[in-house]
């Protein structure tokens, strides 16, 4: 039984993916759980605009069905994703080529032909036959490798790590950095290797994928799945300890726990000894025309580097639910500080990668976020602490791997601390998630 001292048994401050997640575990458990949000809704980044029938992310990362988090975390059973065509499309010399479907390699076999796949395309213009001989086998040997054994490799930065391996300028630079752009927003391969291995692996075993009716769908999921009464928007947090929150306008929260789950600098303001790591810059740009510019389901990324877009879909292809009937949305992602003249400049780059006039294509939203993904150079822990104390603890991708699979993760190790150190059991949770065809 609850003793009437306390309100709840944890609050949760930050109603992002991680913070929402975490009170899903606790609840059910049984432990009483608030979450506290400062906005006036749920979601943190994971925020979807509502223009005229669009539904535009405010976050431009793609996630992956093979993500294990997204099957493991209560709230999310209802969640159906929305596939890209299997692979990637690759821009580079003037041309479009595909990577091809990645199998799931169960073995060092089923990895060289994981890798076969993904190295393969029609045109070839970023190496002849030498490249392909080098780069299978050590893409074989990068993808072989099992997830549990990467904390033992060496710590080298993503571009130290592809060179030692062997794998040849021209197979990085047309392949390799702009995935790994897409999928870590890291274009200049600073991130730690264990990490890029990791996000790698992801891609191989899994599909890209968008969560259907935006990415907000997340958040209000894991929301609603919550009982009633467990999250309070518009309640700002100013002070925290292992038994209590103090709000800015509604008094104190009395608790037996408390995760902090709300951005890196959140936490840091809140918990002044927290690290607050450096970001990766990310500006997501809009567009809508009359006729899609590419009927292929596809994520598109810029090999060459000429312009500031580093990756680009027709998204409402990947998800009708996202544009009105007869209206294209084509979304792209640029990395770094946006420059100068930002429609006028990513809308000259979007003629080219898609080989088409963007004249007439309307800009529907440009969003900047300066702080959207913390960065993880090395030496980095993926699994950075969760408890700071008996009664205290700190959740979110800046404590894990810099995606939504870090996110959930790093949640569901706070919530498990939490529940070890106030008395509790959390449960054991394998709902597989909804796929759309």
């Amino acid at each position: 039984m609850l003793d009437r001292a306390y309100r709840a048994d944890v609050v949760v401050v930050g109603a992002g993916i991680a913070g929402l997640a975490a009170a899903a575990h606790l609840t059910r458990a049984g432990v009483t759980t608030v979450v506290l949000e400062a906005a006036p809704c749920v979601g943190g980044r994971m925020a979807t605009e509502k223009v005229d029938g669009f539904r535009l992310d405010r976050i431009g990362r793609p996630l992956s069905t093979a993500y294990p988090e997204l099957h493991r975390t209560p709230g999310l059973e209802q969640l159906v994703l929305r596939p890209f065509a299997p692979g990637v499309l690759v821009h580079s010399g003037g041309h479009r080529h595909r990577a091809g479907e990645p199998a799931r390699p169960r073995s060092a076999r089923g990895a060289l032909t994981a890798v076969r796949a993904l190295t393969s395309a029609p045109r070839n213009p970023r190496g002849g036959p030498p490249d392909r001989t080098r780069r299978v086998p050590a893409l074989a040997r990068l993808t072989g490798t099992p997830v549990r054994r990467l904390p033992a490799r060496p710590e080298l930065s993503t571009a130290e790590d592809l060179a030692a391996r062997g794998l040849p300028p021209r197979t990085v630079d047309g392949f390799l950095r702009p995935l790994l752009a897409a999928l870590l927003c890291d274009p200049e391969l600073i991130t730690a290797g264990r990490g890029a291995d990791r996000a790698l692996h992801a891609f191989v075993s899994g599909r890209l994928c968008l969560p259907e009716g935006g990415a907000d769908t997340m958040p209000e999921l894991l929301a609603n799945a919550l009982p009633p009464g467990t999250v309070h928007t518009g309640v700002r947090a100013t002070a925290i300890s292992t038994t209590s929150v103090r709000t800015e306008a509604h008094g104190t929260f009395h608790c037996r726990a408390v995760i902090l789950a709300t951005g890196a600098r959140a936490a840091a303001e809140l918990l002044p000894g927290l690290r607050v790591p450096t970001f990766h810059q990310v500006t997501v740009v809009h567009h809508t025309a009359d006729e899609p510019p590419l009927t292929d389901p596809s994520l598109l990324l810029d090999a060459d580097r000429v312009g500031p877009v580093a990756h680009t879909a027709v998204t409402s292809q990947i998800d009708p639910t996202r544009a009105p009937a007869g209206r294209a949305l084509i979304s792209s992602t640029v990395l770094g500080p946006p420059p100068p003249h930002l429609d006028e400049t990513v809308r000259r780059h979007l003629s080219r990668l898609y080989g088409t006039s963007t004249s007439h294509w309307e800009l529907l939203t440009a969003h900047h976020d300066p702080e959207a993904v913390p960065t993880m150079p090395p030496p980095y822990d993926p699994h950075r602490p969760v408890r700071l104390l008996s009664g205290l603890y700190v959740c979110g991708d800046h404590r894990d791997t810099n995606s939504v699979q870090g996110a959930l993760h790093s949640a569901r190790r706070a919530a498990r601390a939490a529940l070890a150190d106030i008395g509790g059991q959390a449960p054991t949770t394998e709902e597989p998630v909804q796929a759309a065809a």
